[in-house]
């Protein structure tokens, strides 16, 4: 029978594999109570070493800092795949719409390629690249100050690009969804430069997996009400998907 430390030793370890856990899926695998588990989770998020959220608990790290994007790449990579194709599928013929920096965004952009007579904007390099050269995408970058782990363009000349111009839809990636304290992400400059992105778009569409529900990070983008429809994986927790939809918020699940 493992011991306490044992088994706390087992939670981390699950916890650097995967970026999160769940109480339920931990009870079934150390054999105990789900009481047992949520006390660990707690003392070790007293320990400042994990995030406890609605179920489970996600490691500190990605809630207290600016993961790079090579990190977050690695993370929850099949259904980032999955809600690009079917964020990829809002998009029609003639569109024009901003796609912001991500991970789960550029999926949107690997998506798209085959469409036609296209106009995208975004502040992140990586997807420009994956579109540049295309006859059919009219594809238009922010300008801006790089910022170097996520490969995004931010600040002041960013944000003028944006301002010029009026889109038909934005799909926008965030690193925090919480029911009370809205769309966050840990830098305030993409923070502030997302909220520009809110206003010159005509339908607002976040794309997150459920691992960002729950998760409150450093900087505020905007309420749940600037939003149109969330696509996201199909482990949303219950309490969210009820939230959202008292909020006439459309959710799209994959």
């Amino acid at each position: 029978m493992k011991t306490t430390v044992d088994r706390r030793d087992g939670i981390l370890q699950l916890l650097n594999e995967n970026g999160k856990v769940k109480v339920d899926e931990l009870r079934k695998k150390f054999d105990v109570s789900a009481v047992t588990i949520r006390n660990d989770l707690d003392y070790l998020e007293k320990k400042g070493i994990l995030h406890r959220t609605y179920g489970g608990a996600l490691i500190h790290d990605l809630v207290a800092t600016d993961s790079s994007l090579t990190e977050k790449q690695k993370l929850h990579a099949e259904e980032k795949r999955r809600i690009g194709i079917e964020a990829a599928k809002m998009i029609r013929e003639g569109d024009s719409f901003i796609l912001d920096s991500g991970t789960t965004t550029r999926q949107i952009a690997v998506n798209i390629k085959e469409k036609k007579d296209l106009t995208v904007l975004t502040n992140a390099i990586n997807i420009a690249v994956e579109l540049a050269g295309l006859e059919n995408i009219t594809m238009m970058l922010t300008g801006g100050t790089l910022r170097k782990k996520s490969y995004s363009l931010v600040g002041p000349d960013a944000e003028a690009t944006i301002k010029k111009y009026y889109f038909d839809k934005l799909f926008l990636g965030v690193d925090g969804f919480d029911l009370e304290a809205g769309l966050t992400t840990p830098n305030p400059l993409e923070a502030q430069l997302n909220r520009l992105m809110v206003q010159m778009a005509k339908e607002v569409i976040a794309v997150a997996d459920s691992s960002k529900f729950g998760r409150r990070s450093f900087s505020f983008i905007c309420e749940l009400g600037n939003i149109d429809t969330i696509v996201t994986d199909s482990n949303i927790p219950k309490d969210y998907k009820d939230g959202l939809k008292k909020r006439n918020i459309e959710i799209i699940l994959v």
